[in-house]
C-alpha cells in the first residue's frame, strides 16, 4: 500500500457565480515557485467556458508552506470571440521562458457539435511569460503551422489538459500531449487518437507525432522515464475502453509503441482525465526499480467520478507494476494535475496535486510527502 503524509490544504478556485474546472499545475523549481491555472466558466457546461485565470504561489522551504497570491484572469490568453480552454503551462529551463498553450474554440460551439458535423473548429494557441508567470505576451495562434493540411481530416482536436515536458535530449525539446478526433472514411462517426505537438527550438516552431495506435486514446499526460540509462516517453491516457491506455515512445513522441490497457488502473464508463508525474528513485540500483518513478492521480471507483486516488509505479514500463491507491479524497473527485516538488527534509519525495472537489464546487490544492514503508 502506498502511504502518503498530506500537509498544506488550500481551496483555490471556489465556485460561486463563476464555475471553475479544468485544473493545471506547474512547479518551477528553480524558484520556488507553483502557477495554479483553471478555466473560469458560466457554468460547468463545456460549452460555457470563458478565461483562463492564475494564481501564483511561493514555496516557503523554511516553513514548507506555499502562500498564494489572489486570483488573476489572463487577459491575455484569448482570441476575440472565443473561449479559452485546457490550459496546459510548460517551463523552458534554458531560456526561462514559461509557455501556457490553451485552445480557443468560437463561442457556444461544443465539442459533441464538431464531432457530429465533423468541422473543426479549435486553434492551437499560446502565450508566454518571461518574469514567472506575472506578465504575458499576447496570444500567438500557431494552428497552421504546427498540423497543416491534416487540420481538415479531424472534426475537432484539443491538448492536455494540465503540465508538459521539457525532455533531457539534445534540443530540450517541449512535448504537449494532445488528443484528435480522425476522419475515416470507412467509419460513420470521427474517432479519437492520442498523440504529441512537440518544438525542438525552444518553442519557435512546433510540430506533430504520429497517433498512438490504439483507438478512443483521449486526453493525456506523458513522463520521460529513465530506465538502465536509456530514456523513453511514457504517455497515459483517458479512454472509453473501461481502462487506462499507456504507450511509449523511443523518439521523444514522434512515434508511439507497445499501446495497451492497464489493467490495474480503471477508467469511468465516459472516462476522466487523469495526471502522471516522474520523480527519481528513491532506492536506486535496486532491482525492479527504474531509475524514474511515475505518480499517477485519478478517480477510483469504476462507476463514478468519486475518490480520488494515488498510485505509484516503480518500474512505469510495466503496466502491471502498479500500486494500490491511496485515497487522497474522498466523494466527488474528477480532474487532477500533479507536481514534483523535490525532497523533504528527510529525503522523502514531496509532490503538490490540484484537483477538482466537491461536483465541480472548488479546486483545491495539496502538498504530499511519501512515506518510507513503501520504499
Amino acid at each position: 500500500m502506498v502511504l502518503f503524509l498530506v500537509g498544506q490544504k488550500d481551496k483555490l478556485f471556489q465556485s460561486g457565480a463563476q464555475v471553475y474546472r479544468i485544473p493545471a499545475l506547474i512547479y518551477l523549481a528553480q524558484h520556488h515557485t507553483l502557477l495554479a491555472f483553471a478555466e473560469q466558466r458560466a457554468s460547468q457546461a463545456d460549452e460555457k467556458a470563458k478565461k483562463i485565470v492564475l494564481r501564483r504561489g511561493q514555496y516557503q522551504e523554511e516553513t514548507h508552506q506555499v502562500q498564494w497570491q489572489e486570483m488573476e484572469v489572463m487577459e491575455t490568453a484569448q482570441l476575440e470571440g472565443c473561449r479559452s480552454m485546457n490550459p496546459c503551462p510548460v517551463y523552458d529551463e534554458d531560456t526561462g521562458i514559461l509557455f501556457l498553450l490553451f485552445i480557443a474554440i468560437p463561442n457556444e460551439i461544443s465539442e459533441s457539435y464538431q464531432i457530429q458535423n465533423k468541422i473543426n473548429m479549435v486553434q492551437l494557441c499560446y502565450v508566454t511569460s518571461q518574469d514567472l508567470g506575472s506578465t504575458w505576451s499576447p496570444a500567438t495562434d500557431f494552428t497552421s503551422s504546427a498540423i497543416g493540411p491534416l487540420y481538415r481530416e479531424w472534426a475537432t482536436f484539443s491538448i492536455g489538459p494540465g503540465h508538459c515536458v521539457q525532455l533531457h535530449n539534445q534540443c530540450r525539446s517541449l512535448v504537449v500531449p494532445a488528443y484528435a478526433y480522425q476522419i475515416l472514411k470507412l467509419q460513420k462517426m470521427p474517432t479519437p487518437y492520442a498523440f504529441c505537438f512537440r518544438s525542438d527550438d525552444h518553442g519557435k516552431t512546433w510540430k506533430m507525432g504520429r497517433f498512438v495506435r490504439m483507438e478512443n486514446t483521449l486526453e493525456s499526460q506523458v513522463v520521460e522515464v529513465s530506465s538502465n540509462g536509456q530514456k523513453v516517453l511514457y504517455c497515459n491516457s483517458r479512454s472509453t475502453l473501461g481502462k487506462r491506455v499507456q504507450a511509449v515512445s523511443p523518439n521523444d513522441g514522434d512515434d508511439f509503441q507497445d499501446a495497451q490497457k492497464i489493467k490495474k488502473l480503471i477508467e469511468q464508463p465516459n472516462g476522466c482525465h487523469g495526471s502522471v508525474i516522474g520523480f527519481p528513485s528513491p532506492t536506486p540500483n535496486v532491482p525492479g526499480s527504474a531509475d524514474t518513478w511515475v505518480l499517477y492521480s485519478h478517480p477510483t471507483d469504476p462507476l463514478r467520478r468519486e475518490n480520488l486516488g494515488l498510485y505509484i509505479n516503480r518500474d512505469p514500463l510495466d503496466p502491471a507494476g502498479w500500486s494500490k491507491p491511496f485515497i487522497l479524497s474522498n466523494g466527488f473527485c474528477a480532474y487532477s494535475d500533479l507536481q514534483y516538488m523535490g525532497l523533504s527534509p528527510n529525503g522523502s519525495p514531496q509532490f503538490g496535486c490540484l484537483f477538482e472537489h466537491g461536483d465541480y464546487e472548488e479546486i483545491i490544492f495539496v502538498t504530499l510527502t511519501l512515506q518510507d514503508p513503501f520504499y
